[in-house]
């Protein structure tokens, strides 16, 4: 199997931003969270207090105040056309997408290409809170694993060596910038 990271990997930029952004304009009541997230970034990213996981959190409640379904399905229509086309004509039945990316976000387009395998931070919408840790560096392999026990990778591809864990227990590795992939530099 082939696995994959999805923002800025198969997909052109930042799956949650760009939603983010698309519920802004639809939703521009959602700016009351953003004194909560400046506060939320300058502790985490400044004074390095608590984790990315909490600091995900206070991003992720604007999902509280949007038409969720709706919403992402319209986000996804417009949206679409960011997937990267090295991974549209190398996809293969039993990939799997691995992301730190809210499940809810992403298991729309998945469906519509028919990715069975998604593996992404579970988050509950009406709250922000992450069900668990933020699916990021060694977690994605701890979930990669308790999902597929024997799995075997034949293939890894992300933008980021934040995801070194997962390229080190792969047979390949590759690093995409853009539409370019080059293999990974341990």
């Amino acid at each position: 199997m082939n696995v994959y990271d999805f923002d800025k990997t198969i997909y052109k930029s930042d799956s949650s931003a760009d939603f983010y952004f698309y519920s802004l304009k639809r939703h521009p009541s959602i700016l009351i969270f953003v004194p909560e997230v400046i506060i939320g970034f300058i502790k985490y990213y400044v004074f390095r207090k608590g984790t990315k996981t909490q600091f995900k959190t206070h991003v992720m409640k604007f999902a509280s105040r949007v038409n969720l379904q709706k919403d992402i399905e319209n986000f996804w229509k417009s949206h679409k056309k960011k997937i990267k086309k090295f991974y549209l004509e190398n996809q293969r039945d039993d990939d799997v997408i691995i992301s730190a990316s809210p499940e809810f976000i992403l298991e729309p387009i998945c469906k519509e290409l028919g990715i069975k395998h998604l593996i992404c931070s579970q988050v509950e919408p009406a709250t922000g809170e992450f069900q668990g840790l933020n699916c990021h560096g060694k977690e994605k392999v701890r979930r990669f694993y308790e999902i597929f026990p024997q799995g075997e990778i034949d293939e890894f591809y992300s933008d980021s060596y934040s995801d070194t864990p997962l390229a080190e227990i792969a047979n390949k590795a590759f690093i995409v910038k853009g539409e370019k992939l080059s293999p990974w530099k341990f």
